[in-house]
């Protein structure tokens, strides 16, 4: 019975304190800035996320679509810190800068609002309006 018991509690511990599987890291070194900034490369981009025709999605980009849906409902809970960081920054940049883009993204990825209404304190410590 204690052998029941001691495997049992081994059991829960690693299942409750084993790490939480993250999103590949494989992208983490791209320069967001020059994305941003660069309006043909950007365009591509946001294309790609928005499945316009005919575009021909950048690799991040086609792994960022498997998991935005999962990101977002999640909190971002299985990213690290840094990518938490670059989402921060290219939404920040978009409603600031391009807000058409950020509009059609919101249009696609949160039609009923929901997730704009989740994120609006961490927005509003960013200094950005959603």
């Amino acid at each position: 019975m204690k052998l029941a018991v001691f495997c049992l509690v081994v059991v829960v511990t690693t299942v409750l304190c084993a790490p939480q599987e993250q999103y590949t890291n494989r992208f983490d070194n791209i320069n967001v800035d020059e994305i941003l900034h660069n309006d043909r490369l950007l365009k591509r981009y946001v294309d790609c996320l928005l499945d316009k025709p005919n575009v021909r999605c950048p690799p991040e980009a086609v792994e960022l679509k498997k998991y935005i849906h999962e990101a977002l409902e999640t909190e971002c809970a299985k990213c690290s810190d840094h990518q938490k960081q670059l989402v921060r920054k290219v939404i920040k940049f978009l409603v600031t800068n391009k807000r058409d883009m950020w509009n059609e993204l919101k249009a696609k990825y949160d039609p009923d609002g929901e997730f704009t209404k989740k994120y609006e304190n961490m927005a509003k410590e960013e200094g950005v309006q959603i």
